[in-house]
């Protein structure tokens, strides 16, 4: 299964040296967390996701022949790092 999804990701992505997996156990299925480079999450998800939902379905259907539950997450870490806001009547810093 890692080596599918390796395989999609890669062929999807700009970077493909920058795709990473981790897995783990998780209520009773296998989580993969999939790890690309920042402006390569957009290409992963796809336009209103359809992209990661097409991987998903296809992961499940494998994983389902194989009696094995699956969850497929895009790790986006543009998310993690918000940039800071300017300060704004509303957000700066009073009597200055």
């Amino acid at each position: 299964m890692e080596q599918l999804i390796i395989y999609l990701a890669r062929a999807l992505v700009d970077q493909p040296d920058q795709v990473s997996l981790r897995a783990s156990d998780v209520e009773g299925a296998r989580l993969y967390e999939l790890k690309v480079a920042p402006e390569d999450v957009g290409k992963v998800i796809g336009r209103d996701g359809r992209t990661v939902g097409a991987l998903r379905t296809l992961l499940g259907a494998a994983a389902q022949k194989q009696g094995q539950k699956v969850r497929l997450e895009i790790q986006d870490d543009r998310r993690q790092h918000p940039q800071a806001a300017a300060p704004t009547p509303a957000n700066a810093p009073q009597g200055q």
